[in-house]
């Protein structure tokens, strides 16, 4: 079984912020297979499903950004999963608006909720989906938890529906094949 695991901050007031585009793609697979992810489990809301004949688990953490880690962990030894079957999608302030980027381990880059996966797996050995959401003019804190406006709306949007097939072709084929594809110059 695979995860896909979307970073993001539960709650109405952060749904449509930057730092919620790993949610946002989450939803996207959710609607494109026509479930919802509402499952209460391990700290998350989870949907169980197949995609493509693999057998995935929808995941977006509710501990906020900051203690992903927790729920990662958790759905992790609830299945008795493997870290390689991880696919953990957010946002990334390095990246231009709506640029994707698949990266195969590494360090957590400044990512709060990617430094305290790490640190719960004791690994940084997982595959990542990152969006770039750029760096704002605000105080990094106060810049994700704000709302995509104008251009930048426009790119995430279309981001979020390229993420879906980026993450079939993950699924299918595995990370290298999806960061030859994917991991392009933004346009």
């Amino acid at each position: 079984m695979k995860m896909i695991i979307g970073l993001g901050n539960p709650g109405k007031e952060y749904a449509q912020t930057k730092h919620n585009v790993g949610f946002m793609v989450v939803d996207a697979i959710a609607d494109e297979l026509n479930v919802s992810v509402e499952k209460r489990q391990c700290q998350a809301f989870t949907q169980m499903t197949t995609w493509d004949g693999e057998k995935i688990l929808l995941v977006k953490p509710q501990t906020y950004m900051n203690l992903s880690g927790q729920a990662v962990m958790e759905l992790l030894n609830y299945y008795k999963d493997k870290i390689d079957d991880l696919l953990v999608i957010h946002d990334d302030l390095d990246l231009p608006p709506g640029q994707l980027r698949f990266k195969q381990g590494g360090g957590a880059g400044g990512h709060n909720g990617i430094k305290n996966i790490i640190a719960h797996l004791n690994s940084n050995d997982f595959d990542r989906l990152k969006i770039g959401i750029g760096r704002g003019k605000n105080e990094t804190k106060d810049y994700v938890l704000t709302p995509f406006a104008g251009t930048d709306k426009k790119l995430i949007d279309e981001a979020v529906a390229l993420s879906v097939d980026a993450v079939k072709m993950w699924l299918q084929q595995g990370i290298a094949p999806a960061m030859n594809q994917y991991n392009s110059k933004a346009k």
